[in-house]
């Protein structure tokens, strides 16, 4: 059993246990626990995979619900999900679209399988999520950013009293969208788990994660989607820096690691 599985959650809190990359699981007071984006491939090249073993055996970890921000292979990972499915065949799912297609044509039974899409609340098992934009259908014309080749959605995970923001891969220019950031700010999330990266240019830079993280009054705010991969990583003591001294408080969870808030 995972020690994950393990963690007794004490009323009003809630546990987060993160993977690398994008990969969590979130556990609340009643003992469900939900996945988010697993990512744990077993072929992992040595010039690709910064860890030379997956993360995580997906049949050591009681898993009751899957939540999918969007379909590319280190968020929509049918390989790891089908693992998932065979260890736990009660095991729901839920996502935009394309992942959700994903998951049927690869022989998750219909059943299973639910659609969400941005401004939609769905009820998995305790928790309520809530589904937001991360990157706009249309991109954005001004930024010269084109339109994403797939849905990609975040969520606001609501556990009991506290709400975990969940940002998927948001678009380069989010900090500054108050379109896109308005939603999310009035289901007052008090964690960010926040997609990043210093220099490419895809997601917010470290900047752009600060401003999000102060829109949207964080007290916590957690960097994401690195630690994986050889290229595209980057070091997360540099982005905390870039907090100012009085704007959200930033944690960073050590390689496949698990804590309590609050």
């Amino acid at each position: 059993m995972h020690p994950f599985e393990q963690l007794t959650v004490p009323l009003g809190k809630v546990a987060i246990h993160w993977f690398g990359q994008s990969s969590y699981a979130i556990k609340d007071a009643s003992g469900g626990i939900l996945q988010v984006d697993p990512y744990f491939p077993h072929q992992r090249p040595a010039d690709t995979f910064i860890h030379a073993q997956p993360p995580l055996d997906e049949s050591s970890l009681r898993t009751d619900h899957v939540l999918l921000t969007h379909d590319h292979g280190d968020h929509t990972c049918l390989e790891s999900i089908l693992r998932i499915h065979a260890a736990f065949p009660a095991a729901r799912y839920c996502g935009p679209l394309e992942s959700i297609k994903h998951l049927s044509e690869g022989g998750i039974p219909a059943h299973l399988l639910t659609t969400i899409s941005a401004g939609e609340t769905k009820t998995l098992g305790s928790l309520t999520v809530h589904a937001v934009w991360a990157k706009p259908p249309q991109g954005d014309r001004q930024a010269k950013i084109p339109p994403p080749d797939v849905t990609h959605l975040g969520y606001v995970v609501q556990a009991g009293a506290v709400r975990v923001y969940v940002s998927g891969d948001p678009i380069h220019t989010f900090g500054s969208r108050d379109d896109l950031l308005a939603p999310i700010a009035a289901l007052q999330p008090d964690i960010g788990l926040l997609t990043t990266h210093p220099s490419e240019g895809e997601f917010p830079f470290f900047d752009g994660s600060v401003v999000t993280a102060v829109k949207l009054k964080l007290k916590v705010a957690l960097p994401a989607h690195y630690d994986c991969f050889v290229v595209r990583n980057y070091d997360p003591q540099v982005w905390a820096a870039a907090f100012p001294a009085n704007g959200p408080a930033t944690r960073i969870l050590p390689y496949n690691s698990a804590f309590v808030y609050p």
